[in-house]
């Protein structure tokens, strides 16, 4: 079963998904520089928020998670 979007944070979902892969596997998986290029939540955060594209296919990562 797929997890929900409804009620986490976009800090949260990025929070739960560098602990589950760490910035290279994120990187890997998402090709965006803040993942690759001295990342943090709080730079991957302003990146993520500014651009649709991104956050929608790291929200597809997060989604298909297992639990």
């Amino acid at each position: 079963m797929a997890r929900s979007l409804q009620g986490i944070t976009l800090e949260n979902l990025l929070t739960q998904l560098q602990q589950v892969y760490g910035w290279e596997g994120l990187a890997q998986r998402v090709d965006i520089q803040c993942f690759r290029k001295d990342p943090s939540i709080s730079s991957s955060l302003k990146f993520l928020r500014r651009t649709p594209w991104a956050r929608s296919k790291v929200e597809s990562l997060y989604i298909d998670l297992p639990e």
